[in-house]
């Protein structure tokens, strides 16, 4: 079977989406690209879900920030970008979603908008609710443990 002439190949554009959640949150590939699935299908129907052709290329994620591609038809990028947003969870746990930038091409698409080195996270007590906590600390935003789950804080929080 001979491929079609470049001029009848379908046009794509790639999404570059940032992911973040709670520090103990674990986000797998499948598990992201099955619940952009269904945001799509619930906000589209099933022929505009069909139109916008949404797969994940490529994944990363790790200590509750990550990022995807996410690939769509040129067409229908402010679909994706709206389904995407659509996204509030993945596999159970509670999900951001942020579209950093639409590229052409994979490989520019992250140069672009995919940072190279993730982001420093560390970890410290702090003094919380009248308690010391344990807090996971990303940037300016901090996560402090409280119980068996996590609240988000600032500096100014605590």
């Amino acid at each position: 079977m001979k491929h079609l002439p470049k001029h009848l190949r379908p046009r794509w554009r790639y999404l570059a989406v940032g992911i973040e959640t709670w520090p103990d949150a674990s986000v797998g590939r499948r598990a992201f690209q099955r619940d952009l699935w269904y945001a799509a299908q619930n906000l589209l129907g099933d022929p505009g879900s069909a139109d916008a052709d949404l797969t994940v290329v490529r994944f990363d994620f790790s200590g509750g920030t990550g990022h995807a591609v996410v690939r769509a038809r040129r067409g229908e990028v402010e679909r994706a970008r709206a389904a995407v947003a659509c996204l509030d969870s993945v596999g159970g746990d509670p999900v951001g979603t942020r579209v950093r930038g639409v590229s052409g091409t994979v490989r520019a698409c992250e140069e672009k908008y995919i940072p190279r080195q993730p982001e420093p996270t560390g970890e410290r007590k702090v003094a919380f609710e009248d308690a010391d906590r344990r807090a996971v600390v990303r940037g300016d935003r901090i996560d402090v443990a409280v119980g068996d789950a996590f609240a988000g804080a600032t500096e100014l929080d605590y």
